[in-house]
């Protein structure tokens, strides 16, 4: 080619990243958003505030779509490959998997609302800011999104974190020496951005630091009626389920109740996120959302009906069955409940339609379709891990017994104590009902 050669100019702001170039910093975003998500979901049980256990399943239901959409982003850009490795993101994931590792669940919210979230929000407005439209088109808008969602995430979370420190103000010090170790730390390597980090040789330490364990009893609200079974049917044979207005309140308080579910769901997307990898994750974050989203029909209905929350029983006899069991055993137990009682919605709504009761009717019928979607989850991802792991999880049939067993043995070690507290609670929310029956009508 001559030397005097000459071209047209292409140093043009807009081709700063090649494919793979872009690709690179979509990775590393998509493995923060990854352990947040796995994070989030193990200390579920182990958060005793409700609207909290309510809201971070609904938080990194998101999360996981935004982290969906980069990882099949970055698949499109380096076509053929479908490989996925942190490399030198190391120093940086190794700080996003830390979160894992709070000495609470106050110090744990306070990290997200300080350090997590605000890290992402940031790195993906400066993304946006310099990104070129044309060619990375597709992955900007879920970007967009994630930044609106990032942003409220932190006002909620953070409003959590002082409601929390509220119920528990000598965790203050601790939770605060935490977060600001781990700012500095995420500092140490140059933050989350579109550089990659940088290693570090001696890295913050960070005080209070705790191995994270799921909590095998669940912490719960203090505000409502704590105990193991939420309505005497449950370990009383003779105790109707009921018709009429005793279903709408057992209906209600079994959806309320769901909460067992959304800690549960937890507990296997942080148990089997590295041997199922993410498809299974972006499943079981949506399946966790959506008991979230059960357990609060429930207490609307209840709150609607003008009961205030220490009338509310909250049980644990379902998470409870499960404790220290394989974490296959959990999923089990997700799943024989949905199939267990799948059937029976329907019919239900359709009792709540013949009473004139919309609002029961509406959350039957949509829980319905939510648990046939949760029963082909259960499903999936029960044979997927017994394909895995054969000597360890047993076939379906085997694991639908062993779940009975489990609960029965909850149910028959009631004491005599408890099934009278489990009737008077419900009579005493039977009594205010037909109270605010004769009120309206």
């Amino acid at each position: 080619m001559a030397a005097n050669q000459t071209y047209l100019p292409g140093q043009f702001q807009r081709g700063q990243w090649l494919r793979v170039d872009a690709a690179k910093i979509l990775k590393r975003f998509f493995f923060c958003e990854r352990s947040l998500v796995k994070t989030q979901a193990g200390w579920l049980a182990g958060i005793a505030d409700f609207e909290v256990k309510l809201a971070l399943p609904y938080h990194f239901w998101q999360d996981a779509l935004t982290a969906h959409a980069l990882r099949e982003r970055v698949f499109e850009l380096k076509f053929p490959s479908r490989m996925l490795e942190i490399g030198d993101d190391q120093s940086l994931i190794d700080i996003f998997e830390e979160s894992a590792n709070a000495p609470s669940g106050e110090a744990f919210v306070l990290s997200l609302a300080r350090v997590y979230k605000p890290a992402l929000l940031a790195a993906y407005r400066e993304y946006l800011s310099q990104a070129d439209p044309l060619a990375e088109g597709p992955v900007l808008r879920a970007l967009r999104v994630a930044v609106d969602e990032k942003a409220e995430q932190i006002a909620v979370l953070t409003q959590f974190a002082n409601d929390m420190f509220k119920v528990s103000p000598e965790k203050r010090h601790e939770a605060e020496a935490w977060v600001s170790a781990l700012g500095e730390r995420l500092g140490q390597v140059g933050g989350l951005s579109i550089e990659p980090p940088q290693a570090v040789d001696n890295p913050v330490e960070l005080p209070g630091r705790t191995e994270f364990q799921l909590a095998q009893v669940p912490a719960r609200d203090s505000r409502f009626h704590l105990c193991r079974y939420y309505w005497p049917d449950v370990v009383d044979p003779d105790f109707p389920y009921g018709d009429g207005m005793q279903l709408q309140l057992r209906s209600a308080v079994s959806h309320f109740n769901e909460v067992w579910a959304v800690e549960s769901g937890g507990a296997v997307l942080n148990a089997f996120a590295e041997e199922l990898e993410w498809e299974f994750m972006y499943d079981a974050a949506r399946w966790t959302y959506d008991e979230a989203r059960h357990t609060r029909m429930g207490y609307d209905r209840l709150r609607s009906w003008g009961y205030e929350p220490q009338e509310l029983p909250l049980g644990s006899h379902i998470y409870d069955s499960a404790h220290g069991q394989d974490p296959a055993v959990r999923l089990g137990m997700l799943h024989y409940f949905e199939t267990k009682n799948i059937g029976k919605k329907t019919k239900r709504a359709n009792a709540f339609g013949s009473y004139q009761d919309r609002v029961s009717q509406h959350d039957m019928d949509f829980d319905w379709a939510d648990e046939t979607i949760h029963a082909h989850y259960g499903k999936r991802w029960l044979d997927a891990l017994r394909e895995l792991y054969p000597e360890r999880v047993p076939d379906m049939e085997v694991i639908r017994e062993t779940c009975e067993t489990l609960v029965a043995a909850q149910v028959d070690s009631a004491t005599e104590a408890e099934r009278d507290e489990t009737r008077q609670i419900a009579q005493a929310m039977i009594d205010k009902a037909r109270q605010v029956s004769r009120a309206v009508n």
